[in-house]
């Protein structure tokens, strides 16, 4: 009997366990409504010099993944305008190995990143000081 009691116990808790996992999940962008939508909201500073010169290259290589305006794109790609990508947790350098080289997923559900084809180290120059001055402007130093 205490045996029953207790595989009966533990079938209950993962059913609970998969309900508010599975929900979490359409909450955070696992739903079709929103594929694709804009998973934060970026304030777009006056962008000057390399910043300016980075929006172009991120639109022409990141965009389809990260979104306008380095938002996101739920169920695409996540967004660099987020505390995840402030300086002191990924330095540029890991900017720069993720185009040039690619980045297995760590912080999102989103997949492996692949190499960015074309790009040069200059064109990630650009695009992250573009990423940072939106961050800067978004509170994320």
């Amino acid at each position: 009997m205490r045996r029953s009691f207790l595989i009966l116990s533990a079938l209950l808790s993962a059913a609970v366990l998969a309900v508010l996992l599975w929900g979490g999940l359409t909450e955070e962008g696992g739903g079709s409504e929103s594929a694709g939508a804009a998973m934060v909201s970026v304030t777009v500073p006056e962008l000057t010099g390399l910043a300016l010169e980075g929006e172009g290259l991120f639109r022409e290589n990141c965009a389809t993944c990260h979104g306008d305006q380095a938002a996101g794109r739920d169920g695409v790609g996540p967004p660099l305008v987020h505390k995840i990508y402030e300086p002191g947790h990924h330095g540029d350098g890991a900017f720069f190995l993720a185009a040039l080289r690619g980045v297995r997923a760590h912080h999102w559900p989103f997949g492996d990143m692949p190499p960015v084809e074309g790009v040069t180290q200059d064109d990630v120059e650009r695009i992250v000081a573009y990423v940072r001055k939106l961050q800067r402007a978004n509170g994320i130093n």
